[in-house]
């Protein structure tokens, strides 16, 4: 299939979207991104790459790296995982404190903030030093030894997360948190600042197109069953409170973040990222939300 011209056909035709998305301007430095930006990189599972506009420059990745850290605390704790997170859709923002209290510190999926800060306070628990030992599975799913955190964007995020230090807390008091609050925070806000390029954020997921093998180096990341279940909870979960709307529209699984990026997976066939920085109401890419219906639709290869 000539992705290549379905790219520019997509473009062409969405010339006249009007992107009225806003930028995530609550994280102080994400709001200096330019709004006009717009890349995209799919990678086959026979490493056959095609790609389109800003593709190679670097932007944070954000929640996106959810699907990571939940990639290595799944394979740490095996199904002892799930008794301290679960995988249902969450039906409210990703930062709520809400359903939290009614669900005693158990949060609905490893997606939503709380979610996402249980898992890092589960990577806490198992790994000497966190960061180092994170970063270090983050560049062997990708196969690049550069990609690293942004201390700029991590302090950002800490300037102004007051409520995911209320999320840690309230788990905290629920006792759904092991280590110090602290600790957590920090490894959490650290884990979202990761920035890569559309060319580097496909080749990280295609272990998930590939049943759990990365195509490129050859190494077994996950089992084909853990591969399985991350896909499914990338599905219901993986766009915020907007996860059946991608369903719906899209029929792949991903993952999204505020950073405007979205990543997509085709078992079997490839992986796909796209970045633009406006963001809708319920925090997704506007104009990737929409490239990613196009090109589905175009391609005929939904998961459905």
């Amino acid at each position: 299939m000539d992705y290549q011209k379905i790219f520019s056909n997509i473009v062409s035709q969405m010339q006249s979207f009007k992107d009225s998305g806003n930028l995530a301007n609550y994280i102080p430095e994400l709001g200096n991104v330019s709004p006009q930006k717009f890349g995209v990189h799919l990678v086959t599972i026979e490493n056959s790459n095609y790609n389109l506009g800003d593709s190679a420059e670097k932007f944070s990745i954000q929640s996106i790296s959810k699907v990571l850290s939940l990639t290595l605390a799944f394979e740490i704790e095996e199904e002892n995982l799930w008794k301290r997170v679960g995988v249902e859709p969450s039906g409210t923002p990703f930062n709520s404190l809400i359903q939290l209290e009614h669900d005693e510190g158990i949060p609905r999926n490893p997606f939503i903030n709380a979610g996402a800060i249980v898992v890092a306070d589960i990577l806490v628990s198992h790994l000497q030093n966190p960061k180092k030992e994170f970063l270090e599975f983050v560049r062997k799913l990708s196969g690049n030894s550069t990609i690293t955190y942004s201390d700029i964007i991590a302090e950002s995020e800490k300037s102004t997360g007051y409520r995911n230090a209320a999320l840690c807390n309230l788990m905290k008091s629920f006792g759904n948190i092991k280590n110090d609050i602290d600790v957590v925070l920090d490894f959490y806000f650290n884990l979202c600042s990761i920035e890569m390029t559309c060319d580097e954020l496909a080749k990280t997921f295609l272990f998930l197109a590939n049943y759990g093998k990365n195509s490129i180096t050859g190494d077994k990341i996950i089992s084909t069953s853990k591969s399985k279940r991350i896909n499914a909870v990338m599905q219901l979960c993986g766009l915020y409170d907007e996860a059946g709307e991608f369903s719906f529209k899209v029929g792949l699984p991903g993952k999204s973040g505020v950073g405007g990026g979205i990543v997509a997976v085709h078992p079997g066939k490839y992986s796909i990222a796209v970045w633009s920085p406006r963001l809708n109401k319920k925090g997704n890419s506007n104009k990737g939300m929409k490239f990613l219906e196009e090109f589905t639709t175009a391609t005929e290869s939904s998961i459905f």
